[in-house]
């Protein structure tokens, strides 16, 4: 049997992948900042400890820990919160593996799209494209080099930057969808590249059980939507009103601070280095996906 450790395992996207390796029979635990009722091991990013069994248990790790970095308004405790519960988490588990006997096989890291920039226009973005200058595209390329750290460990290492996460029970969706009428952020016609909740979670199980996938692979549907089709189409799919003017540019940026460039910017991002390292998704299309969403 397979061990599989994850951390950042009791937020959404953790508790999917573990209900998903925990259906194939593997044995699945999360390193935690307190027991859970799921098998866990304890670790604390501010004191810098691990429970060393964890390293020994583990056979592959998935590293999905981070402070949300649209949970609150971007104040410079806040930003450095953002970047270092992702840099430091990393340097640890770095610092646990070096340290172990045994040491787990494979380490399959989140990252962001982010790291292509808050506005890459019209411009298909691929793995290779350059990255951003701003604040998350820093915080990225941070993470990312921690991550390749971890490579010369001689593990086997994936990172997947995650695009816009659609799920009925939070994230981008919940919040579009929280005011009584939807309606388009800024101009609209920017781009949203997003991917099912169940394609990523079924993504990273790609990444663990392909021994022959290596690298950086963007985690994105291969349909990308613009702010106004995906705003009018998830409120079709929920029931809810929709108005086509859009919350003006200055309104966010009032509301939101430096972060409403996240939302009033965009990206298109292409997901064909991972169809074709053999990955097959079963919500390709944005209509399905949400219909698939609401209906649960």
């Amino acid at each position: 049997m397979q061990n599989i450790l994850i951390t950042g395992g009791s937020g959404l996207i953790g508790q999917r992948i573990t209900s998903m390796l925990e259906a194939q029979g593997k044995s699945v635990a999360w390193l935690s900042r307190s027991k859970q009722s799921q098998k866990s091991f304890i670790w604390d990013i501010e004191t810098g400890t691990i429970e060393p069994e964890a390293m020994e248990w583990a056979d592959a790790i998935i590293h999905l820990a981070g402070a949300g970095v649209a949970d609150k308004r971007w104040t410079e405790e806040r930003k450095k919160l953002i970047l270092g519960s992702r840099t430091k988490s990393t340097q640890m588990l770095y610092q646990a593996i070096e340290k172990a006997d045994k040491k787990p096989d494979t380490f399959i890291s989140a990252s962001a799209i982010g790291y292509y920039g808050f506005d890459t226009g019209t411009t298909l973005m691929e793995e290779s494209s350059a990255a951003g200058s701003d604040f998350l595209a820093k915080v990225v390329i941070a993470w990312e080099a921690e991550v390749k750290k971890i490579e010369s460990l001689h593990l086997r290492t994936v990172l997947l930057r995650i695009g816009i996460v659609l799920d009925k029970e939070g994230g981008a969706l919940g919040e579009m969808l929280k005011p009584p009428v939807a309606a388009p952020l800024g101009k609209g016609d920017q781009w949203m590249s997003w991917i099912h909740i169940d394609d990523l979670a079924k993504m990273f199980v790609f990444a663990l059980e392909k021994t022959t996938l290596q690298g950086i692979f963007n985690a994105v549907s291969p349909n990308p939507a613009t702010n106004y089709r995906l705003t009018h189409e998830a409120a079709r799919a929920k029931g809810k009103p929709f108005i086509g003017i859009g919350v003006p540019g200055f309104v966010l940026s009032l509301i939101l601070g430096e972060m409403s460039q996240m939302v009033t910017g965009g990206n298109r991002v292409s997901s064909q280095k991972i169809q074709k390292a053999g990955f097959e998704f079963d919500y390709p299309i944005l209509i399905p996906a949400l219909k698939d969403i609401f209906s649960r």
